[in-house]
């Protein structure tokens, strides 16, 4: 146990030795302003083979609202049996500076009782954004990856999810998304870690790499907090294209991330950030194992006496106490020295959570201990 433990740690120190390593801006920032949308929308599913859901109010009413366009009026005392149809929730992401006309991917997921959605096809459906505008129109053939059984018994077997499809191409853009990207004189580049080391780093590279210098009032970049670095950028488009293009593939090293130590309880895993340091500690480990074994014994009488064969119960205790072990950690350890020690310990991943609360608890862990 204690050597794929020491394995997984060794694994996660080599990862995050490479922390100081630089890294392109592109990869660690986004520009304030170009984001995605997210569209919603109501439609019906045709083409059901038996797996849509008849006794559904809601479904009932869009079917009539269909045939309602066409000229088609359903008396609203008669009950249509429509059990190849269902009503679905439509969903999808408008990527920044999507055109109208170009196509974009929809997912499509039962709101009702519909048993599947395999071989079903979307009728025309509005996808709507948050102001209530419509941004897109989905329409198409679904593909669905799971599949479901039910025998007359009531027994049933569903492999993945069948009441979700996705339509690959299946929405047009009708409505382009306003970007701020060409308004106004700065851009504001957000990172995806806030880090007051890592902004000012972000902007000195800026800085360097086009010549500014802050010390003489003339700077590109200026921090504004953690988060976010505000850069100086040309007005016209295709120069601020040309410029973002170019600035956002500067190398730069970000700063090192805070001590910390991640634990998930649920899973065991336990990430040890390379900052995290020790107090003097002394830590000791061990454990009792007890093993109760009944066997079963038959006596029988000796052939000249009298008597009767009988059955007895034997039982068998082992106790087991494994070695103690005392360990003492200098001021300074870093994480391979702790590591190393807590595998000669041979702790388990729940008792290395305990030893490191108990050091948190005595104020000897330098580290934020983070347990999801």
């Amino acid at each position: 146990m204690s050597r794929y433990l020491l394995l997984l740690f060794v694994l996660l120190f080599c990862v995050t030795t490479q922390v100081g390593a630089q890294q392109r801006i592109k990869d660690l920032v986004s520009v304030q302003g170009v984001r995605d949308n997210q569209l919603v929308g109501y439609g019906l599913v045709v083409g059901l083979p038996g797996t849509g859901e008849a006794q559904s109010l809601a479904t009932q009413q869009a079917f009539r609202t269909l045939l309602a366009n066409f000229g088609i009026v359903v008396p609203g005392n008669v009950l249509v049996n429509i059990n190849n149809v269902a009503a679905v929730a439509v969903h999808a992401e408008l990527p920044p500076f999507v055109k109208p006309g170009q196509r974009i991917d929809v997912t499509v997921s039962s709101i009702g009782q519909a048993d599947s959605l395999s071989g079903g096809t979307l009728l025309s459906t509005q996808l709507k954004g948050l102001d209530g505008n419509i941004y897109a129109v989905a329409q198409g053939s679904l593909v669905v990856s799971g599949f479901g059984f039910e025998g007359q018994d009531g027994s049933r077997i569903i492999s993945n999810t069948p009441t979700v499809g996705r339509i690959a191409n299946g929405g047009i853009v009708e409505r382009a998304v306003p970007s701020g990207l060409m308004n106004g004189d700065y851009l504001t580049l957000n990172l995806n870690q806030p880090d007051f080391s890592t902004a000012k780093a972000l902007a000195d590279t800026i800085n360097e790499k086009f010549g500014a210098d802050p010390n003489k009032g003339i700077a590109i970049a200026t921090p504004i907090d953690a988060a976010s670095v505000r850069v100086s950028a040309p007005r016209e488009p295709g120069q601020r294209v040309g410029f973002l293009a170019t600035m956002e593939n500067f190398d730069f090293t970000p700063a090192e991330g805070p001590a910390r130590v991640v634990v998930n309880s649920r899973t065991g895993t336990i990430v040890i950030g390379q900052n995290v340091r020790l107090l003097p500690a002394a830590i000791t480990h061990g454990g009792l194992t007890v093993t109760i074994s009944e066997n079963q014994a038959v006596t029988q009488p000796n052939a000249l006496a009298e008597g009767e064969t009988v059955v007895t119960t034997q039982s068998v205790i082992d106790v087991n106490l494994d070695d103690t072990r005392l360990f003492k950690f200098d001021p300074g350890v870093t994480l391979d020295q702790l590591v190393r020690a807590v595998n000669e310990v041979g702790a388990a991943p729940g008792d290395l959570l305990a030893i490191l609360e108990a050091l948190r608890e005595a104020g000897a862990l330098r580290g934020q201990l983070v347990i999801i």
